[in-house]
């Protein structure tokens, strides 16, 4: 999706050949304008968003996908795309753009659809960006430390919502496989931040329960990136071939596990190659550079980019640079990754579930069931515990329940890939809030109801 090929594509609808490349030029200014507009918009909401529901004690994420809402179809018409059926002429950017510069409509819509194309491409790196930060942050050496419960903890967390969600939507509401399996995958996620940040205002962070659950979220996460890169995969074939998803699955563990072991040699030529550059930029760059080429590969192989990026994190994780790596990928990840938060909620039209609609009722049922399958995918994790005495098993399978900006992943590169109705995205996108919004409380009630256990007990493992 490069933008060059964007403009020439949407304005070959428009225009003979030999006045594509004139036309695009003489846009290219006003595109421009539509972008950093457009941008704009993206940021204010973003922060205005993430700001109010850090002072409602509830996760900046959220109120980065609520401010997306509101910019976005569902509300304001700020920012909309053209995938979801809209015109130039439906953007209040545009609409601005065409009365200070005096276009004509077939302009006004060829510039829509490439300064749409440009934040779509900004989004998708965004998420990459994501995901190098969060395979940063899930620590292997955690990993290797949890033990056998946290292992199990996950396996039947991701494996409960999976089964059952994709199932359901497949027997009760006739879903097709394809998106029933997307819908089913993104139930699969965990959110290591929100959960990590509640146990650690609850100081039970380093509890029996916390270490479980942490550990248990660092290896949703891994297994979660996993199924995405399938599903994400089996959605671009468009059916449901058994040997493909024996040769996705394999490829994606090996990617994967190949990444983490060859991470060892990467790391010394790393440490090495940054102890001799000089300049500004001499961890960032290296990193990023290895980020996109790792993308790149698990692009290549007909797995997901994302992919690449999170085995890159994990890679780096072990490195000498890693804690200044952490800092310098912040302020990088802070203006480029909330594109994709915003960009999410803008495109969920949350219309298509609006009750007095009649048509619009199954799409409803099919939120609430989602959400359901959400909870109780995750409640059931606790009882998958054994062998600890006193061990507080509705606490871990709450703290099992937040999806945040991991949920997100899976609905953006869903509605990105066209495999999801307008319904079925949107009831994924509730089904993420809703999940996040209830979890924090819900955890504090968990553990509020288990003072006179001792949690200071050694964790046995």
């Amino acid at each position: 999706m490069f933008l060059n090929h964007a403009i020439a594509y949407q304005l070959s609808w428009h225009l003979p050949a030999p006045l594509l490349a004139t036309t695009a030029a003489e846009n290219s200014p006003i595109i421009l304008s539509g972008v950093l507009l457009t941008l704009v918009v993206i940021y204010v909401a973003s922060k205005v968003g993430s700001e109010v529901a850090k002072r409602l004690d509830l996760p900046p994420v959220l109120g980065e996908l609520v401010a997306g809402v509101i910019v976005g179809v569902s509300a304001l018409h700020l920012v909309i795309f053209p995938e979801g059926g809209f015109t130039g002429s439906d953007s209040l950017i545009m609409t601005a753009l065409q009365a200070l510069n005096q276009l004509t409509p077939e302009a006004v819509q060829s510039i829509f659809d490439s300064q749409s194309e440009v934040i779509s491409v900004l989004a998708e790196l965004g998420v990459i960006i994501l995901l190098f930060e969060i395979g940063l942050e899930s620590d292997l050496r955690q990993l290797k430390e949890v033990g056998i419960q946290a292992i199990v903890v996950a396996c039947v967390g991701v494996a409960v919502p999976f089964a059952a969600g994709t199932l359901g939507l497949m027997y009760f509401f006739h879903v097709a496989a394809i998106p029933a399996i997307f819908a089913g995958a993104a139930l699969t996620a965990t959110s290591i931040g929100i959960t990590s940040k509640v146990l650690a205002e609850l100081g039970q962070l380093k509890s029996k329960e916390g270490q479980i659950i942490v550990g248990a979220a660092v290896i949703d996460d891994v297994l979660g990136i996993i199924v995405l890169a399938v599903v994400a995969s089996l959605a671009k074939k468009g059916e449901v071939d058994i040997i493909n998803v024996f040769y996705l699955i394999v490829s994606a563990v090996t990617f994967l596990l190949g990444a983490i072991l060859l991470g060892g040699l990467f790391n010394k030529t790393f440490v090495a190659l940054v102890a001799k550059l000089q300049t500004r930029g001499n961890i960032i760059i290296p990193a990023f550079i290895f980020a996109f080429i790792m993308a790149f590969i698990g692009n290549a192989i007909h797995l997901e980019a994302i992919l690449g990026a999170f085995a890159a994190g994990l890679v780096l994780d072990e490195s000498d640079a890693r804690k200044e790596l952490d800092e310098l990928i912040k302020p990088i990840a802070d203006l480029i990754v909330p594109i994709f938060f915003v960009t999410v909620g803008a495109r969920a039209d949350l219309g298509v579930l609006n009750p007095a609609i009649p048509e619009n009722r199954a799409g409803l049922l099919i939120a609430i069931f989602l959400v359901l399958i959400a909870i109780a995918g995750k409640l059931v994790t606790g009882w998958a515990v054994f062998g600890i005495p006193n061990i507080n098993r509705v606490a871990i399978g709450v703290g099992m329940i937040p999806r945040g900006e991991v949920g997100l992943v899976f609905a953006g590169i869903g509605s990105a890939s066209g495999v999801l109705n307008k319904p079925l995205e949107v009831s994924i996108i509730i089904m993420v809030i809703l999940t996040t919004f209830l979890a924090p409380p819900f955890l504090r009630v968990a553990f509020g109801q288990s003072k006179d256990i001792n949690m200071n007990e050694p964790v046995q493992m």
